[in-house]
């Protein structure tokens, strides 16, 4: 209540503090998070209250209370970009550590690497512990590929960093299952009917055509080409990024309808 009190007339010029001064009671109040705690709002309240206060853009206050929040949020990925695109932060290591670490831990060591590249080039500060996550960052991809190395001697021998991200293939050819006889052909329309078949009549395939069809290009998502991490540019965001489920709430009634 004293902390809700003193947001709601604060008329100092630096209300950054009392958010900052008001989660850091929650968490130490309430360590397990939980309904009582309810953390994720507060943070919410915090990035909403101060939501396009350009003063704080290089405050790592004002940075630490966004990465919080990105604890909370269903894909953190994508706050980390908007930050990016909205230069919040972009002075301080601690965006790209935390950013690269993410996508380390979703096994994406090269994006991970060029989020560290972009630090450095930034000069992000403090730039001797950025320099520092990145060492140990390659030390650990490094021993991760002579792991592999050695479970696979005969593999190619490609670090981590330099190997491209499976791509999700789209109008995939059909794989066939079964050793001794495949039950299902690679393709099953066409000429690979008449290659199984050969008896087959396809006298009832000139009726089903279509005179003066128009074509159409039908897309193909794998040939398109472009960089692997879109450009990031700065773009509207009218409101934060949706957080967590919050388990065990009860919405806003009257208080004379409950039981």
């Amino acid at each position: 209540r004293e902390f809700e009190a003193e947001i709601r007339f604060y008329s100092g010029d630096d209300p950054l503090d009392v958010w900052e001064r008001y989660i850091k009671w929650t968490e130490q109040a309430f360590p397990g998070g939980g309904k009582d705690g309810n953390l994720a709002a507060v943070l919410e309240r915090a990035v909403r209250a101060l939501h396009g206060q350009q003063r704080y853009y290089k405050d790592p206050r004002y940075l630490n209370l966004w990465l919080k929040f990105g604890d909370c949020c269903n894909e953190p990925l994508d706050l980390y970009s908007y930050l990016c695109s909205q230069e919040i932060g972009t002075t301080l290591a601690l965006l790209y550590i935390t950013w690269a670490e993410a996508l380390e831990a979703r096994g994406s060591f090269k994006k991970a690497d060029r989020i560290f590249q972009e630090g450095l080039q930034r000069k992000a500060e403090p730039l001797d512990k950025l320099q520092a996550h990145h060492k140990q960052f390659q030390a650990r991809v490094s021993r991760q590929s002579l792991l592999a190395l050695e479970e696979n001697p005969h593999g190619d021998n490609m670090g981590l960093l330099e190997i491209e991200e499976p791509q999700r293939s789209s109008l995939a050819d059909l794989k066939g299952r079964g050793k001794k006889k495949v039950r299902a052909p690679i393709s099953r329309v066409g000429d690979a009917v008449k290659a199984m078949n050969p008896n087959r009549s396809c006298q009832a395939q000139a009726s089903l055509q279509v005179p003066n069809t128009p074509s159409f290009a039908v897309f193909d998502e794998n040939s398109v080409s472009g960089p692997e991490i879109p450009t990031l540019t700065a773009q509207s965001w009218p409101a934060p990024p949706v957080p967590k489920a919050k388990e065990n709430e009860l919405s806003a009634g009257p208080w004379n309808s409950g039981r």
